[in-house]
């Protein structure tokens, strides 16, 4: 077996990840094959690993992979590897970073009559994730697996009335693309902490600002005044240039601060948490200005004055 499994193993292992040459795989598997990552517990068939496969060889298309050491017994094999590949193309939710990654791995497989049946792999996506500088947050991106998924999910309508009942303020989140200044009105903000100033804001990945926002090094939190509501509806929406009619001026590292606002901030990004459909940015805060403007207040769709807020 040694002479002859391990050059097999070595020789669709590489045509597969490095080349692409997805069927190579085939002659190995048995027709019940499954992988399953040890990491988030996820299953897939062979299908599913060539599709897995596709995914990261289309983002990283210079990926190459170095098998380390196999080491075999009559009905186990285990492989100790090392890929290296150029972010190129979006990943997971991630949009391309041009950083170039390595990482490692292993995988035991379980053979009968010479074929592998079943696969287990120390390594999956999170790997990459955090070489980007991103981290899934285990339990809510990952798929739910054992017992609790014999709950029904919530309804979408019935979180959307929770959360109008939670009264926010209203921020518009900047940040610059090369020297264009890019912006999304968010209400997902809070301070994490005073001492120290550690601040994080919620963005979702659909937005244009986000491969932007993503990038960045620093970014720039506004709390708007009372009287921008305007302001509220041009960063909602989808236009081309956000900024064209509005004054604003630079924060110390370049992140855009709207004139007028109630207060701005300007933070550095540390951690990039991924949650699915949305990152949280946790950031920690280098430059505030605050004025004397009263804030604007948001609840159930509506917009309210700050200044008229009376104790309870």
């Amino acid at each position: 077996m040694q002479q002859t499994l391990e050059p097999l193993i070595t020789s669709a292992w590489l045509a597969a990840w490095d080349r692409g040459d997805l069927d190579a795989l085939d002659g190995l598997v048995a027709a019940d094959y499954t992988r399953t990552s040890k990491a988030t517990g996820a299953t897939v068939d062979i299908t599913g690993l060539k599709t897995e496969i596709a995914a990261v060889r289309e983002a990283f298309p210079d990926l190459r992979t170095t098998i380390d050491d196999i080491v075999e017994s009559a009905e186990t094999v285990a492989v100790f590897w090392t890929s290296t590949g150029t972010h190129t193309h979006e990943y997971l939710g991630v949009p391309a970073t041009g950083l170039t990654v390595q990482t490692r791995g292993s995988n035991i497989l379980i053979l009968k009559d010479g074929k592998i049946t079943k696969e287990t792999v120390t390594w999956d996506g999170g790997e990459l994730l955090a070489g980007l500088g991103i981290r899934p947050l285990r339990g809510i991106a990952a798929q739910e697996v054992g017992e609790g998924n014999d709950f029904p999910e919530l309804d979408a309508d019935l979180m959307k009335a929770f959360n109008r009942q939670f009264i926010t303020g209203v921020t518009v989140v900047t940040t610059k693309e090369g020297e264009t200044p890019k912006g999304l009105a968010a209400n997902s903000y809070c301070s994490v902490s005073v001492e120290p100033p550690l601040v994080l804001v919620c963005v979702q990945k659909t937005s244009s600002t986000y491969p932007a926002l993503f990038s960045s090094s620093h970014l720039g939190i506004n709390i708007l005044g009372t009287g921008q509501k305007d302001t509220v509806r041009v960063f909602a929406s989808k236009a081309p240039d956000k900024f064209a009619e509005l004054d604003w001026h630079e924060g110390p590292k370049g992140s855009p601060l709207l004139d007028g606002s109630a207060a701005s901030l300007e933070a550095e990004i540390q951690e990039r948490f991924q949650a699915k459909t949305h990152t949280v940015f946790i950031c920690r805060v280098r430059h505030a200005e605050i004025d004397n403007t009263a804030p604007m207040v948001y609840k159930a769709g509506h917009f309210y004055d700050g200044a008229d807020l009376t104790e309870l």
